[in-house]
């Protein structure tokens, strides 16, 4: 029930998420494409293999993900043990989405080197607490998915992404993404934010600010 509250709220904010239940599947799902998450979130009482077990073992293989670690264990020993098997944060069930929430910005803001709540480039700013967008100062309606498309790139100034990254940014795996859903997506925000904010690199990607 958690896991399905969270996939829901989650992608209510704009996030692709894939849920996997048990700590095999968490395995398999991460082998060779752990680092094309942004975040884990790791129950810790996994059935068929603990999440820490499964954190240690990702460790030692050099994944350097974010794992925020949810667990029910609230003693300080468990929190000492989760963190020291790799966690770089940890939530005591119950919680407030609210502070989930404001933990998933810090983490993805840490991994990004972004110390503050805002992005800003190529004359729009990004708000990630109130997921607000400014252009040239005036405020901007974006669509979840477009929202979740622009952080991505405003996230690497400079760094062209592929279709197939963006891809892995905006959609889960169980959802269908037709072969242009990443142009239309870039269509959308060139109209509501200006020709010039997302570049196009032919045959490589697009990217935001600097020189690609």
């Amino acid at each position: 029930m958690i896991g399905q509250s969270l996939v829901h709220a989650l992608r209510d904010d704009g996030h692709s998420v894939d849920w996997v239940r048990d700590g095999v599947s968490g395995e398999t799902a991460l082998l060779g494409s752990a680092e094309a998450y942004s975040l884990i979130l790791l129950d810790w009482n996994l059935p068929g293999r603990s999440g820490i077990a499964l954190l240690r073992d990702l460790r030692e293989r050099g994944l350097s993900t974010p794992v925020l670690v949810i667990t029910a264990r609230e003693g300080v020993e468990d929190m000492v043990a989760g963190l020291d098997s790799g966690a770089d944060d940890y939530l005591v069930k119950p919680f407030d989405l609210g502070v989930l929430r404001a933990r998933i910005r810090a983490l993805i803001r840490r991994r990004a080197g972004q110390a503050g709540q805002r992005l800003s480039g190529g004359g729009v700013e990004l708000d990630l607490a109130s997921r607000k967008v400014l252009s040239g100062g005036a405020a901007v309606h974006l669509t979840p998915r477009e929202f979740t498309l622009l952080q991505a790139l405003m996230e690497r100034p400079g760094t062209i992404l592929s279709r197939r990254q963006l891809e892995e940014h905006v959609y889960g795996w169980n959802e269908d993404v037709v072969s242009n859903a990443i142009e239309f997506l870039i269509h959308s925000l060139r109209r509501k934010l200006g020709a010039n904010v997302v570049q196009n690199v032919r045959g490589v990607g697009w990217c935001i600010g600097g020189e690609p």
